[in-house]
């Protein structure tokens, strides 16, 4: 299917008032570009190391809608001038001029797939769940994905180092806490190490949903594992429930911006001599990670490095 796609040039100051018309035409789907700066809160709430490079605001903004082909474009586009017209008596709406293109209607949900195929890590297979197993594949040590719209297929290095780590330092029978949990995968592989039962925490319900199914597809009973929306860092009826000094191991594969305010939570949910691996660390905050870890009573046991990115271990004596 095609779409015809019509973007407003207007201003910051109107964007929101457009989108509002726009929404009472009963366009939806709006998409707003901009030149504002994220705020500081806006950036941990997206837990990005990099705020993306914006050119200087200017105080224009393009506000695209999207109409099906077969849509009478003239009597909605009509509408929407009407509405421009009106709204330019109380705020500035800049040119208020609309333009068009033509786009084709794109699976991205499902496209993305073709980049994500088997792969291992050392001895351990990571397979899309789309993709049949191979014959000479099916006595190995599998591991079956599909993320969905959670993070984790297995490939990005920090997965990686953990994966190796939990291989390292997991023991049958373990209780491990996966915090950041995304599709399930390092829970997953922390049951099939043999960890007795898994506790983890993110803050997207979409991760729940896609743990769980990714566990019945690697035949692991829903008993084994316990998934919780919310933050740990300062969400204290969660940290309740996740319980204190249960873990022989917690993992979390995140970020530093949000390891660094997790550390001091961490040594509670962990028993005596229990490990905490993390990663997610680019590398030039590695020793801002490092000292946090320290700083809330962790001994350090091993830093190891993939690429850019940085695993550190470490546990309470």
């Amino acid at each position: 299917m095609k779409w015809n796609k019509f973007t407003i040039e207007t201003t910051t100051q109107a964007e929101d008032f457009v989108s509002a018309m726009l929404n009472d035409l009963g366009i939806e789907g709006i998409e707003i570009e901009d030149n504002i700066p994220l705020t500081e809160e806006e950036q941990k709430g997206m837990f990005i190391d990099f705020p993306p490079e914006l050119p200087e605001d200017d105080g224009t903004s393009r506000v695209s809608f999207y109409l099906e082909e077969q849509e009478d474009a003239k009597e909605i586009l009509r509408k929407v001038m009407l509405g421009l017209e009106e709204q330019r008596q109380f705020v500035d709406v800049g040119a208020g001029t609309i333009s068009s293109s033509q786009t084709e209607d794109v699976d991205w949900i499902n496209n993305w797939k073709k980049f994500f195929q088997s792969f291992y890590i050392d001895d351990i297979l990571i397979k899309p769940t789309w993709e049949a197993l191979k014959e000479e594949d099916k006595d190995k040590f599998l591991i079956e994905i599909d993320p969905g719209v959670s993070f984790g297929t297995g490939k990005h290095e920090t997965t990686q180092l953990c994966i190796r780590q939990l291989r390292k330092y997991l023991k049958k029978g373990d209780r491990v806490l996966d915090v950041g949990c995304g599709s399930g995968i390092l829970s997953i592989v922390a049951m099939k190490l043999g960890a007795s039962h898994v506790v983890g925490t993110d803050l997207d319900e979409n991760c729940m949903t896609s743990t769980y199914e990714n566990m019945e597809v690697n035949h692991l009973p829903k008993e084994m594992g316990e998934f919780y929306v919310g933050n740990l860092i300062d969400d204290v009826a969660l940290q309740e429930k996740v319980g204190t000094e249960v873990y022989d191991i917690v993992v979390a594969n995140i970020l530093a911006d949000v390891i660094i305010p997790m550390a001091p939570v961490i040594p509670a949910r962990l028993k005596k001599g229990g490990v905490f691996i993390t990663s997610g660390i680019i590398d030039f905050k590695e020793n801002e990670v490092k000292e946090a870890i320290e700083k809330a009573g962790l001994t350090v046991l091993e830093i190891n490095h993939q690429g850019e990115w940085v695993n550190i271990t470490a546990q309470k004596n």
